[in-house]
């Protein structure tokens, strides 16, 4: 990880401020990233990115699009599910360069729905389809390449959520989920209101409601716990991206879409339990995408907290900021200590998604098919 020329690193835009720099701070001077544009062969809104490692990225969007790359982007190869070019893909899931999970939703109940790929793309195979009138399903994580689950907004006071523990089959968990507290739900924010670490642990963020609350388990989604979060809550606020970057250590963002001046961000040090606000976010509307520069990928993430000191960048974090009406005003902004100091990237705007594989290699992803590599 880091591994940067020495003329990269002295080309590097130097501001005021203080920042982590692998597993040291350096006084006085913030390393702004390097942003570099690609080209995704489409023009098509892309939501949600999943990179596998650092040559191997998927994303996917609207009219039923994926995109793949398998060279760090410098080339990708886009295409459209045989059967979704009316939907849109709200979550993607990167396994490998041949493996690959999506979500969709629509106007209809029957368009929620989980395809698989095996192949790189070339074929995909519907793996469930709802049935539930008034579900609506958000997000989705992988444990492992066939562990994962899928969240929905409650329906009659249940979160009808599913879980697959051989990577083909969607089963209900709905018993197994907290109650709901009247109109609660979630934000789909590019498929990161739910998070996945370790063996077994997942976390959700949740609004709507008169709290904002963080849905927990530790045994793979068995037993849950629900605990409040400061962030403001009401229909059209709450918590919208969660991440965690070990067991115990994550943060969460969000705000409220009614207004364009009210992002907010809290970090938990005890598994989610207890939340505490961190400095207001430098960003327009709300955070509506957040991620660990250490990566969210697979096998990704350390088990705890003693173990963050092999990564460099463990507390980086980047956002992506929605201003309403859509995101041609939206922002982004970083910060290398989970929230105690922040700092705004200029220019970039439009991009509804953000994920790392490690801190040279994250992406961005947006309107009209747009993608920027990022890296620390």
């Amino acid at each position: 990880m880091m591994k940067r020329s020495l003329l990269v690193f002295l080309t590097t835009f130097l501001i005021s401020g203080f920042t982590t720099f692998g597993c040291a701070q350096v006084a006085g001077t913030v390393h702004r990233p390097t942003l570099t544009p690609q080209t995704s062969g489409t023009n098509q809104l892309l939501i949600a990115v999943s990179p596998v490692n650092a040559q191997v990225v998927w994303a996917a969007g609207t009219g039923g699009t994926f995109v793949v790359t398998t060279d760090g982007g410098n080339t990708w190869k886009s295409g459209v599910v045989p059967g979704a070019e009316k939907l849109q893909f709200r979550d993607v899931q990167g396994v490998s360069a041949q493996v690959a999970y999506l979500m969709s939703i629509g106007n209809y109940t029957e368009n929620f729905r989980i395809y698989k790929t095996v192949d790189g793309g070339a074929t995909w195979q519907e793996q469930f389809v709802n049935t539930l009138k008034n579900a609506f399903y958000d997000c989705m994580a992988f444990w492992t390449p066939d562990r994962g689950i899928a969240h929905s907004d409650s329906v009659n006071g249940v979160f009808p959520d599913l879980r697959t523990t051989d990577g083909t089959n969607w089963l209900s968990i709905a018993d197994n989920m907290p109650p709901a507290l009247p109109n609660e739900a979630s934000f789909s924010s590019s498929g990161t209101c739910i998070t996945t670490q370790g063996e077994n642990n997942a976390w959700i963020a949740t609004g709507g409601a008169t709290i904002s609350r963080i849905l927990a388990t530790r045994d793979g989604g068995n037993s849950w716990n629900a605990y409040d979060t400061p962030l403001n809550s009401s229909a059209s606020a709450g918590g919208f991206s969660v991440a965690f970057r070990n067991g115990w250590d994550g943060i969460v963002g969000g705000g409220d879409l009614s207004t364009n001046d009210a992002a907010q961000a809290a970090t938990s040090h005890d598994g989610g339990q207890t939340w505490q606000l961190t400095t207001t976010p430098p960003v327009g509307g709300t955070i509506f995408c957040l991620a660990y520069a250490i990566g969210s990928h697979l096998n990704a993430a350390t088990n705890d907290a003693a173990n963050d000191a092999k990564f460099l960048n463990a507390q980086t974090v980047v956002v992506t900021a929605d201003t309403e009406p859509d995101f041609e005003r939206g922002s982004a902004a970083w910060t290398p200590d989970e929230g105690q100091t922040w700092y705004r990237l200029p220019g970039v705007s439009g991009y509804w998604a953000v994920a790392f594989a490690e801190p040279s290699a994250g992406w961005f992803v947006g309107n009209n098919g747009q993608i920027l590599k990022i890296s620390f």
